[in-house]
Order: structure tokens, then C-alpha cells, then sequence
């Protein structure tokens, strides 16, 4: 009998990589700890993502920086990199050609030396960087995807123009912080579709720079509400003793706050050496370790209404609590590992990624455009003798994906 016929060995070719996007980014500066080298080091070495080292398949081509200051890392990263700096932004989107010539671009608008304004905002030209870009896609007569770090414009017109240029011309059109896809603590979210009766966010930190990130954090949970975001009725802010008053009254939750805080691991002490926990949700803690608080408060269209409680010197995290239909309390913070190696970047660069590789934005712009907005708009009111103010234009309404896109 003869021996069976050797089976047959399937040889599969190796199927080469497909090429990396070659992407464009437009900072203010590369200096260490700036929001550029956080963002530009990752897409440049990689990053952790799931548990591995990540090398993203993006290449950066080319860069536009608009202050060098002393500690300037950009020209060390084009040597050791092989990318170019151009003179301006045009330049670097055509890499000194004539045509569009990237995949991508990225603008990192954060850190540099700007113009503060009456209202306390740092005026970095998020806004003029974006026109330039618009100006070329629109002499090309095509675009690319386009990432804004943080809020699109200190002004809410502008962030308002930015969005509608975006759907003018047809790209997708990411921005933002990294609290809402950066890890939780717990890893929870707010069901799809639910009710929520009220909303309390506590944050730290300096105003317009640390205020707009808790303000996106707050937004990313609550705009999974039933029938999504409607848009903001009005907004306020109040400072001082009148925070405290404001809890007496009833208008922002004890409760919430109780349960916001409760997610904090960096409960603030008397003193350095008597950091002991304190129940720092009482009227009697809380006003002496605020030496000056801050509410911001947000009455969405709605009907929900939803505060920012910023407390410097009580805690130094950011924390979240929601009441949902039921009684049903959810709380969570937003983990913030700490510097130099700031990992939550890596959360974010993930998103961006995802824009450029795909075409496609993981989440609405609106969500910054309307964060953007009502930090504004709070700061008029801030201004104004912390009045109450009508918000007509802040007529924005969307609707978020179900996936969740926190946890790196």
C-alpha cells in the first residue's frame, strides 16, 4: 500500500505594514513638560497602550513652532526624529511644496508667552492656528483630519466658527482634554440613556487652565443622558463665602459632594504633617482649607443643572457624583498619574490616533465646543459681578457614542 500523498503546505506572503500617515503638528512651544512634548514625544517613541508599548503608525513630517524659548526641545527632536520645521504653518502642511502634503495635523495650542485678557484668559492663537489650516484646505480644495488640544478658543464665537468651518469643509474634527478618556477610579460610567436629577464635578486648580479640563470631565458623563445634549439655559459663577452659602441653600448637593469626595485619594490636611482624613464635606472642614472656592453653575436646557465646585486646597484630584433616577448614586475619579511621565497623555494620543488612522472623530467636537463655551461665558459672569447669565447662544445639542473611550 502506498503511503498518503504529503499534505500540501500553504505558504502565505508576508504582507508588508501599509506605510505610516505622515502627520503636521502646529505647537506654541516644545519645551519639557509643555503639552507638546507630552503629546509630540508619544507620537515620536510610543506610548503604553492595553498593557503594551505602542508605536503608533503615524510619522511626524513636519512642525510648526511659534516660540522657542530658553529650553526649547523642538530642533533636538527634528535632528534625532528626521523631521522638518517650517517658517509657518502653510509651510509645514505642504512641506515647502506647493501642495497639502500630510495625512494629518495636530494643533497643541498650551504653554508659551501670551497676552492675558481682563477675564483672566491666556490668549493662545488655537483660533488663528485653525485658520491657517482652513486657509490651505481651502485653497486645496480637500482636507485632512485635524486634532485641537483643550478648549478650541477662549472665546465661545471662535470655538463656535472653528466647529462650523470643520462642518463647512467636511473634515473630522477632534479636541479636547485628556479627564475624559484618561482611567477611573472606579472604572465606571454613566448608563446610556439614563435620567440624572443633579451632577457635582470637583476640581483644582488655576482658573481658565484647570477649570476647562474639569468642565469636559463633567461633560463627557453628563451628556450620556437620556436625550443627550440639549444645549446651556444660562450659567454662573460665585466666589468666595457666597460657594458656602450657595450649599446652605440647597444649590449644590451636600450629598454629592460627600460622594465626590469619597473618590479622592489626596484629601488635604491642616497641615502637611496632619493629613489625617477629615470629613471635609461638613461646614465646619471644608471653609478652612478653601481659602478661596469657586461654583460654577450650569443650567442646562433641559432642566438639568449641573455645578463645578473648584477647591484649592482641599483635595488635589478631580472627582465626580451624579444622582440618577431611582436615588442611584455614581461617583468616580478622574485618575491623574503624576509628572514627569503624566501616562494619561497616552490615553488621549490614543484618541487622536484613532482620528487620524481612521477619518473618523471617537467623539462629538461639540462636547469641547460647549465646555469651551460655558467656561466663557462663566468668566463673563465672573466679571460682571458673578450674575447670572442668559446663554441663547449656547444653543448646542448632540448626541454621544454609546462606547466608552476612558482607560488608555
Amino acid at each position: 500500500m502506498m503511503g498518503a500523498a504529503p499534505l500540501a503546505v500553504a505558504h502565505t506572503a508576508t504582507r508588508p505594514s501599509p506605510a505610516p500617515k505622515n502627520i503636521a503638528i502646529i505647537a506654541t512651544v516644545w519645551t519639557y513638560l509643555s503639552h507638546a512634548q507630552h503629546m509630540g514625544d508619544r507620537f515620536l517613541v510610543g506610548y503604553p497602550r492595553h498593557g503594551k508599548w505602542h508605536q503608533p503608525p503615524l510619522k511626524v513630517v513636519s512642525l510648526y513652532v511659534d516660540q522657542r524659548p530658553e529650553g526649547d526641545l523642538s530642533s533636538a527632536r527634528a535632528a534625532e526624529h528626521g523631521f522638518t520645521i517650517y517658517p509657518s504653518i502653510t509651510e509645514a502642511l505642504r512641506r515647502g511644496g506647493s501642495k497639502l502634503a500630510v495625512d494629518g495635523v495636530v494643533i497643541i495650542g498650551e504653554h508659551g508667552n501670551y497676552p492675558t485678557n481682563a477675564k483672566g484668559q491666556k490668549l493662545y492663537p488655537r483660533y488663528e492656528f485653525f485658520q491657517e489650516v482652513v486657509r490651505v484646505f481651502e485653497q486645496e480644495g480637500r482636507a485632512v483630519p485635524v486634532y485641537n488640544d483643550k478648549h478650541l478658543s477662549y472665546s465661545w464665537e471662535k470655538a463656535e466658527k472653528m466647529v462650523a468651518d470643520s462642518k463647512r469643509l467636511r473634515f473630522p474634527f477632534l479636541a479636547g482634554s485628556s479627564l475624559p478618556v484618561t482611567w477611573r477610579l472606579p472604572p465606571v460610567e454613566i448608563p446610556y440613556g439614563a435620567q440624572i436629577d443633579e451632577a457635582l464635578m470637583i476640581g483644582v486648580g488655576g482658573s481658565d487652565p484647570m477649570d476647562y479640563h474639569a468642565l469636559e470631565a463633567m461633560q463627557c458623563m453628563v451628556e450620556r443622558r437620556k436625550g443627550g445634549e440639549t444645549g446651556v439655559r444660562s450659567v454662573q459663577m460665585i466666589e468666595g463665602d457666597a460657594v458656602w452659602k450657595a450649599g446652605e441653600e440647597g444649590r449644590w448637593s451636600h450629598r454629592l459632594l460627600e460622594a465626590a469626595l469619597s473618590r479622592s485619594d489626596s484629601i488635604q490636611g491642616n497641615t502637611e504633617l496632619d493629613s489625617r482624613p477629615q470629613n471635609l464635606a461638613s461646614n465646619h472642614e471644608l471653609p478652612r482649607l478653601v481659602g478661596n472656592p469657586a461654583a460654577y453653575f450650569i443650567e442646562h436646557k433641559d432642566g438639568l443643572r449641573t455645578t463645578l465646585l473648584m477647591l484649592n486646597g482641599a483635595v488635589q484630584d478631580f472627582t465626580f457624583a451624579a444622582r440618577l433616577k431611582n436615588d442611584r448614586i455614581v461617583s468616580t475619579q478622574f485618575f491623574l498619574p503624576p509628572t514627569p511621565n503624566v501616562t494619561y497623555s497616552g490615553c488621549l494620543v490614543a484618541q487622536i490616533e484613532d482620528l487620524l488612522l481612521t477619518g473618523k472623530a471617537p467623539y462629538p467636537v461639540e462636547r469641547t465646543q460647549i465646555a469651551s463655551a460655558i467656561l466663557d461665558r462663566c468668566l463673563d459672569s465672573k466679571i460682571s459681578g458673578h450674575r447670572r447669565i442668559e446663554t441663547p447662544e449656547l444653543n448646542i445639542s448632540y448626541r454621544a457614542p454609546k462606547g466608552s473611550r476612558f482607560g488608555g
